[in-house]
């Protein structure tokens, strides 16, 4: 099967700021929308005068600790038409440091109701938890999930939330599950600040849902699109982002959008979401939007196509940006502006997907390995292009590097990737096994605190 793509789709901060509904809707095998860049400079350049490129590990830079089977958990690997989906099949999680809640595929007969919104892609997820370093099992259950996007968020006090057709349940070490959230439509995507104290939810919900009077509503700008097939498509629903407070459920705010614009995720803290605008050339404006009201400039950024940030801290973020001069470069830095680090990253790399400690002490960063820069590509992309997936592990202060390991198979949706709350342990899903690594404590250069309120 052969994938369409634009190139610049390829570029390395795409994986940490997906259309939401992409991530549920959209079909493979069409034509997605190239990224916009500003003018034709950047394509002039991409010939890299500084490359730097990736090779595909065959085995972890560091020995595992320990290894649990998954075979006989029922695990097994998915056909090989699940690759470039990006599906979530699997999702790898730490309990606490002695414990993981391992959750995976299985294939079922799934009967569908006739008001089933999902066109049949809801799955069959078996959960366990394992204890360390024995593999014991020590709860288990199955779970329906609406579909093949991510299903399952960690929180920082050991439960869970479980995505369902009707919104969120909460989960607890012993798998039990009680509702959280609900919603008059079908729920996309969440996304939380650091400290989990802020949630956002992404839903596709009736045109005409009648809306709570505590929810007040925001046009998104540049939005707007009256064309028949607008019409049309708002006829289906729309996209509703909804901001609140997850413990008491209290709407910060609400915003309605046509489903045909879509929406992307919003990387936020406990003060607000980020947000990029292009100034000219190669010049970016990256602003902290107040969930309260008013912003500020965090940084004015060079790049050659537009750059992607992810929180890893209250206090601290990730860059991933096109350097004018050829390659691509990750860098961290603070809130108040101040840069913390940055390096060159492999330009034969892309979907990047990130996991870390809450804290952000320490990060893994892991990608799909493509045979060549992904310049090289035009609009073709297939399974055989990419070399394999690989996982980095590093400390959030500084970069520096503590584990590479391969990650087979592929899962490009990710989940297949954990790290403990300490940060001194890592668990991958690789070569029929969950391997867990014992790493040193994290670099004592502390990220700047942030503020929980």
């Amino acid at each position: 099967m052969r994938y369409s793509w634009s190139r610049y789709s390829l570029l390395p901060g795409l994986g940490l700021l997906l259309t939401s509904a992409t991530l549920v809707l959209a079909q493979p095998g069409l034509q997605l929308p190239p990224m916009p860049m500003p003018g034709t400079e950047y394509s002039q350049r991409t010939a890299l005068h500084h490359k730097v490129l990736d090779r595909y590990p065959q085995n972890p830079s560091l020995p595992p600790a320990f290894e649990i089977p998954v075979g006989p958990l029922g695990f097994s690997v998915p056909g090989d038409n699940y690759l470039l989906r990006r599906q979530r099949l699997v999702s790898l999680d730490f309990l606490g440091e002695d414990r993981i809640l391992f959750t995976f595929h299985v294939s079922a007969l799934m009967e569908r109701d006739d008001a089933d919104s999902t066109g049949g892609a809801k799955q069959q997820i078996k959960a366990v938890i394992l204890a360390l370093p024995t593999g014991k099992v020590e709860s288990q259950a199955t779970w329906t999930v609406p579909d093949r996007s991510r299903y399952l968020w960690m929180l920082n006090d050991g439960h869970f939330l479980l995505r369902t057709a009707n919104g969120l349940d909460e989960g607890d070490a012993q798998l039990k599950t009680s509702p959280s959230l609900r919603l008059p439509g079908r729920l996309l995507w969440i996304q939380m600040d650091p400290w989990q104290q802020i949630l956002i939810a992404n839903s596709l919900e009736p045109a005409t849902a009648t809306e709570k009077p505590a929810e007040a509503e925001v046009s998104a700008p540049g939005t707007t699109n009256t064309t028949p097939d607008a019409q049309k498509q708002e006829e289906r629903g729309v996209l509703v982002v909804r901001t609140l407070k997850r413990m008491s459920g209290d709407v910060i705010r609400v915003l309605r959008v046509p489903w045909s614009s879509q929406t992307v995720d919003w990387p936020m803290n406990s003060e607000g979401y980020l947000e990029k605008s292009h100034e000219s050339g190669f010049q970016w404006v990256l602003k902290l939007v107040s969930f309260t009201g008013g912003d500020r400039v965090l940084a004015h950024i060079a790049s050659g196509c537009p750059p992607q940030y992810t929180f890893i801290s209250d206090s601290a973020l990730l860059v991933t940006s096109c350097d004018p001069e050829g390659g691509w470069k990750l860098a961290a830095m603070s809130t108040t502006g101040e840069s913390l680090w940055d390096k060159k990253i492999a330009t034969n790399t892309m979907w990047p997907l990130l996991t870390m400690t809450p804290n952000g002490s320490r990060v893994a960063r892991e990608t799909l390995i493509l045979n060549h820069t992904a310049d090289k590509y035009k609009r073709l992309l297939t399974a055989k292009d990419v070399q394999g997936q690989v996982v980095k592990v590093f400390d959030g202060a500084n970069d520096k590097p503590v584990l590479e390991a391969p990650l087979t198979p592929i899962f490009d949706g990710g989940g297949n990737v954990a790290i403990s709350p300490s940060g001194q342990r890592v668990a991958i899903l690789n070569a029929g096994a969950i391997q867990v690594f014992q790493l040193p404590a994290p670099s004592r250069n502390a990220l700047p605190k942030g503020k929980k309120d």
